[in-house]
């Protein structure tokens, strides 16, 4: 089974991937631990890779087809990122987490160190300029929701909530299989 899981920064979607992968023992994969092993393949850390990748669009899609690659050669496993429903056609279930800015912004000032002030800002321009990119490289507008099976709003579900509904469906969807 293949399983992607979208959302805005702060929406959730590394808890509740994780979850997911424990239950059923499936892989995870992040874009985030794409972008990471892509820097360790250059021998660069974190903070200057992602400097490069700011003026390189080339990085972007790097990260973005390997993603792909992954997730549609995998079994078993679950990959998260905001492209990912997008990027793995053959995905038996793409789920998006959604949640307000102010709400996303409070969670990651949270784990971040931050203000919330300074966290909204910073993910407001943030996802501004990813639409842009996405919007350039692949004509996909992040708005669009049409390719997700489930649309989870996680301000109004808890952690423990999101996981039964989306255990729900991948239960479903193992037993028809």
């Amino acid at each position: 089974m293949r399983i992607t899981i979208s959302g805005s920064p702060g929406s959730g979607t590394t808890t509740l991937g994780r979850s997911i992968a424990e239950k059923y023992g499936y892989r995870y994969v992040s874009a985030g631990e794409v972008f990471r092993g892509l820097a360790k393949e250059r021998n660069m850390d974190i903070a200057a890779f992602g400097k490069i990748a700011e003026n390189d669009p080339a990085i972007d899609l790097e990260i973005d087809a390997r993603q792909k690659e992954i997730g549609e050669s995998s079994d078993d496993i679950i990959l998260e990122g905001r492209l990912a429903g997008w990027m793995v056609e053959n995905a038996d279930l793409k789920v998006l987490l959604r949640a307000t800015p102010e709400c996303r912004s409070t969670r990651i000032a949270a784990r971040e160190g931050l203000t919330e002030e300074q966290a909204y800002e910073l993910t407001v321009e943030r996802e501004a300029c990813e639409a842009g990119r996405y919007m350039e490289y692949y004509e996909i507008d992040i708005l669009d929701f049409s390719p997700y099976d489930l649309i989870l709003n996680s301000e109004t579900f808890s952690a423990d909530e999101l996981f039964a509904v989306v255990d729900t469906a991948v239960s479903s969807i193992l037993k028809r299989a």
